[in-house]
């Protein structure tokens, strides 16, 4: 059995860490992990920018790193930099020294990135299913904010970025408190105003379970769970009770009680109040920490998309499943998106040799069907336009900020003229100018297939016939809407791959 060395590196808002990993077809194997605390996000939310000094000692951390990474034989890794650095004014000018001086390569991660990689590593496990299935909440704890992703009968409902991470509400809050117990109540206090909204919206029972992922998560689990600690799974009264215990003692009671490195360790109150409050609001029966964090959704991102491991889990279906949730929260969901779905999968693969795009394509093909007249929510007139802010503007776990980009500029041009690419060049490379040129046009030509919304068509197939994409119909009802609008729905494909649509209708008698 082929045995891989990967490490994983992450240079997050308070930490930098490196974990060295064993794959093999059959597990993912941890053989070590090296932390070093370093607070950059401190300084990117006093000053703006990551100072020099503290420049410097990332880039001596990172050296002794690739020296870890020699002396292990690794084989592979992967860097990445949380979202604390998009922050930065100084960026671009950090990781190009950390480049030269360190030899590493650092990829920047957005939100939605960093919280899917995560996410995997949660996802990625066989029991997994089993506890989404009834009904769940999955915590992501950063410095910066956390992510919380909601699922209902194994169906990802909605995911939702909070700005309420350990160090953020540090900074917010630290100073403020005159003893720890008054700190304490106003993290509580704050915390719960913040989850208010969320609340109200998306849950409206308990859930059964609350996966919590983040540092200081773990500890508390050791201490709680003494005698089953290898199933990491505790009952969420059990957990909050030894919380409310834990807000007793002093800082450096409790760090010395969950074996912390550091005995003064200011991001354990806040930690351990976000959990609490949390599994609380959540009226989770049960609470699972596996244990896991970032560096274990990068091996397995690596192992999986080198074809090592098999996955447990569709990823892609949780990116359609929140879609249609997203569709729903707006009241777009409607059976004419199931059909327009259908009928632009179908051209979609129809054209498979002339388009050459991929099965992530069709994939963001799917979304902007789905999502397409979630607009009208907030405006008729402008509904591609509101629909492209409103996609912008949400989280689909699954999709990066790129992905999420193609598909609001799909769905504008679904119904708007395609700028030219000068114009929006600024956001847009010339790949991603095409594909999206690409999608559109299919989805206009699937859009035009169903104009009157009822989904007339019994049987519906489309094939590639020279410079033809013929739509063979078969209908009992009248199409002739579909028939007048047909050609100017369909220009815009013509365009676009030199193919001109026909629809032909084949005639379907009742017989009585």
């Amino acid at each position: 059995m082929a045995v891989q060395t990967f490490a994983a590196i992450y240079i997050g808002s308070y930490e930098v860490s490196i974990k060295i990993f064993e794959i093999t077809s059959k597990k993912i194997h941890k053989v070590d992990h090296l932390r070093s605390r370093l607070e950059l996000g401190r300084d990117v939310y006093r000053s703006g920018s990551i100072g020099y000094q503290l420049v410097d000692e990332l880039c001596e951390i990172l050296k002794e790193f690739s020296r870890v990474i020699k002396e292990y034989g690794v084989s592979h890794y992967e860097a990445y930099a949380s979202v604390i650095f998009h922050s930065a004014s100084n960026e671009l000018f950090l990781l190009d020294q950390i480049r030269l001086r360190t030899g590493i390569e650092v990829q920047v991660l957005s939100n939605s990135e960093h919280r899917f990689i995560s996410y995997k590593s949660v996802a990625g496990r066989p029991e997994f299913e089993e506890i989404i299935a009834q009904s769940a909440a999955f915590v992501d704890i950063g410095g910066a904010s956390m992510q919380i992703t909601l699922f209902k009968k194994g169906n990802l409902i909605t995911t939702q970025q909070l700005e309420m991470g350990t160090i953020r509400m540090r900074e917010l809050l630290a100073d403020r408190g005159k003893t720890l117990a008054q700190y304490q109540n106003q993290l509580e206090e704050y915390i719960q105003k913040k989850l208010e909204t969320l609340m109200q919206l998306y849950l409206k029972e308990n859930v059964a379970y609350v996966v919590l992922m983040g540092d200081y998560c773990t500890e508390l689990m050791k201490n709680v769970a003494k005698d089953d600690a290898r199933e990491c799974v505790v009952k969420g009264e059990k957990l909050i009770k030894y919380i409310s215990k834990l807000q007793k003692k002093t800082i450096q009671e409790i760090s010395k009680e969950l074996n912390l490195s550091n005995r003064n360790d200011p991001l354990i109150v806040p930690s351990m109040i976000l959990c609490k409050v949390l599994v609380s609001n959540f009226g989770g029966e049960k609470v699972w920490i596996p244990g896991l964090n970032i560096h274990d959704g990068i091996a397995y991102d690596y192992a999986y998309k080198n074809k090592i491991i098999k996955g447990y889990h569709d990823f892609d279906q949780d990116v359609l499943s929140a879609a249609r949730h997203l569709s729903e929260h707006y009241g777009s969901y409607s059976e004419h998106l199931n059909a327009l779905q259908d009928i632009a999968g179908q051209i979609f693969d129809a054209m498979k040799r002339i388009h050459g795009l991929s099965k992530r394509e069709r994939l963001l093909l799917q979304v902007a069907a789905i999502l397409h007249d979630c607009g009208k929510y907030v405006s008729f007139v402008n509904s591609p336009g509101m629909a492209y802010h409103i996609v912008m503007a949400s989280e689909i776990i699954g999709l990066s900020h790129r992905e999420r980009q193609i598909v609001a500029l799909t769905i504008l041009y679904n119904n708007n003229e395609l700028d030219d690419y000068e114009d929006i060049s600024v956001e847009l490379d010339q790949e991603g100018y095409l594909i999206i040129a690409k999608l559109a046009a299919i989805l206009r030509v699937a859009n035009a297939l169903d104009q009157s919304h009822k989904q007339k068509f019994k049987r519906l197939r489309i094939a590639l016939k020279e410079r033809e994409l013929v739509c063979t119909v078969e209908s009992l009802e009248d199409i002739s809407l579909e028939q007048a609008l047909f050609a100017s729905k369909t220009k815009f494909f013509e365009n676009v791959y030199s193919i001109k649509p026909v629809l032909k209708e084949k005639r379907v008698y009742l017989v009585e």
